[in-house]
């Protein structure tokens, strides 16, 4: 079962790969394309990731069963 931790674990995941972004980029004339698009594609999944984590960890929305007979529907 995912934790508090996961997003933690992922955070430390997405820097560690940015900073080999930073220093394994190809030297050259397009180092700083590299570096920026690197970087900002893994804190781009980072944030994607995250985010959909959290909504399916602390749902806004109670999902409701749907399709039950009324005398089935129990509400507390």
């Amino acid at each position: 079962m995912a934790n508090g931790w996961s997003i933690i674990i992922g955070l430390v995941v997405v820097v560690l790969a940015c900073l080999a972004g930073w220093f394994l980029s190809p030297k050259g004339e397009t180092q700083t394309i590299w570096r920026s698009s690197l970087i900002l594609s893994f804190a781009s999944c980072y944030i994607m990731w995250a985010i959909t984590f959290m909504a399916q960890w602390h749902p806004l929305i109670v999902p409701r069963r749907g399709g039950l007979r009324e005398h089935a529907i129990h509400d507390n």
